[in-house]
């Protein structure tokens, strides 16, 4: 049987938050969260490949004990278990100290053939998630994955189509193997009536810090992330352009040369 992992995250609904001028932070006061758009389109790949080929769908996020909340929103749409990594010593994480997590926590419950991330987050936009998991999970990577063609499940082997700037490419890839879904082929699924109701009795294992053996405290959280983000700042804009219509062509091009020479 297939075992597969979906990585998925609760971010703040970005077209809703603000920035405090003063002080450069983000206003997260009153701003709903959400499950990551893009994890919901590589859970639904994670659903087709188990509606197709069979398996097992596992789903693990980190965050607050709120994010139980998208937990329940994806195990209603196909997912069979649902794992919660939280614990305040996993604050301030940044995508190493995150990948590092997640994988030691999903390491104590079970091992995965095939893993599915979204592309990239709201909040974070950083698209580095998937390498590092990749790398922490020693599996095959593919990003940018737009189709799931193909399982051999005897050889263990998958024929996966990816998008690139200038077409698509086809490969042949081993398992284990992680994806960073495209959402082309895979929107997003709508929750069942049943779906949901069963959603909100499944149970949800809850990792802490203290429940992972040989964990290394100092490559979790605040300790275990080089990357410091001193301050932000929303851009500064540039002043409007000018359209320019002097009645002709001769009359417009002196006056973009008069505007060049000022």
């Amino acid at each position: 049987m297939l075992k597969i992992l979906v990585c998925v995250k609760q971010v703040p609904d970005v077209d809703q938050m603000r920035m405090d001028p003063a002080t450069g932070n983000l206003i997260r006061a009153g701003v709903p969260a959400i499950l990551n758009p893009l994890d919901a389109n590589a859970l639904s790949a994670a659903v087709k490949v188990k509606e197709t080929y069979g398996g097992e769908i596992t789903l693990i996020t980190m965050g607050p004990p709120a994010a139980e909340a998208v937990l329940r929103e994806c195990l209603a749409v196909g997912a069979d278990k649902a794992i919660l990594v939280t614990d305040r010593a996993f604050g301030n994480a940044d995508t190493l100290a995150t990948s590092y997590s997640i994988v030691s926590a999903a390491n104590t419950q079970d091992k995965y053939d095939l893993i599915f991330c979204g592309k990239e987050t709201l909040d974070g936009a950083t698209g580095q998630m998937g390498s590092q998991l990749a790398e922490r999970f020693n599996a095959a990577q593919v990003t940018s994955a737009s189709l799931i063609k193909e399982i051999d499940l005897e050889k263990g082997k998958l024929i996966v189509e990816r998008e690139l700037e200038t077409g698509i490419e086809t490969l042949e890839v081993s398992m284990p193997c992680l994806f960073t879904m495209e959402k082309t082929n895979y929107p997003v699924r709508i929750p069942s009536l049943k779906g949901k109701l069963a959603a909100k009795k499944a149970p949800v294992v809850t990792i802490t810090s203290q429940d992972i053996p040989g964990l290394d405290k100092q490559r979790i959280g605040d300790p275990g992330s080089p990357t410091k983000v001193p301050r932000m700042f929303p851009p500064v804009m540039p002043e409007p352009g000018v359209i320019l219509d002097e009645g002709g062509l001769d009359a417009t091009v002196s006056k973009l040369l008069e505007l060049i020479k000022e």
